[in-house]
């Protein structure tokens, strides 16, 4: 980190785990919820590192269920910071999952943006970094970021009846 802020780089984070019948649903599938929980539990631990200390999950904006997870695959949970505001920070999710027992090319199966927002000791939102995007890449993620944050407030403005 500098004085300025820190980089997407400095706290992204990839979590693998086996699935397993305990995961299932009664389609015989991975359960929706278990990639729900993972995707939160990876994005909190992304934010924390970023704003050094706890974040809670405030928003999931549209996560996608692209494949069914079976029980054998491996399911890898990639997290990584997009934009950071004040006290708040988008952080973009990728699961992809690939089968234990094959050399095969992972399958991207879930996608999701969570806000999360930093908190002190009494639960209260706190200040975090900048963000310092330092690739094409990076800077891409946070316009695009950016665009959905403005679609975020402009939704809630309009259900609350604002212009």
């Amino acid at each position: 980190m500098t004085e300025s802020g820190r980089a997407p780089s400095a706290s992204q984070l990839t979590l693998s785990q086996i699935m397993d019948q305990h995961h299932t649903n009664l389609m015989g599938t991975v359960h929706g919820g278990r990639i729900l929980n993972l995707i939160d539990s990876v994005a909190g631990v992304v934010a924390a590192r970023h704003s050094d200390g706890p974040a809670v999950t405030a928003a999931m904006d549209e996560t996608l269920f692209l494949q069914a997870v079976r029980v054998g695959d491996v399911v890898h949970v990639q997290a990584r910071i997009t934009w950071a505001g004040r006290s708040s920070m988008e952080v973009a999710v990728k699961v992809t999952a690939d089968r234990w027992d094959r050399a095969v090319p992972p399958t991207v199966v879930a996608t999701s943006h969570l806000v999360m927002v930093a908190v002190d000791d009494d639960g209260k939102p706190r200040t975090v970094p900048a963000l310092l995007p330092e690739t094409d890449e990076d800077r891409q993620a946070f316009h695009q970021a950016e665009i959905r944050r403005r679609h975020r407030l402009a939704l809630r403005g309009a259900l609350e009846g604002r212009p």
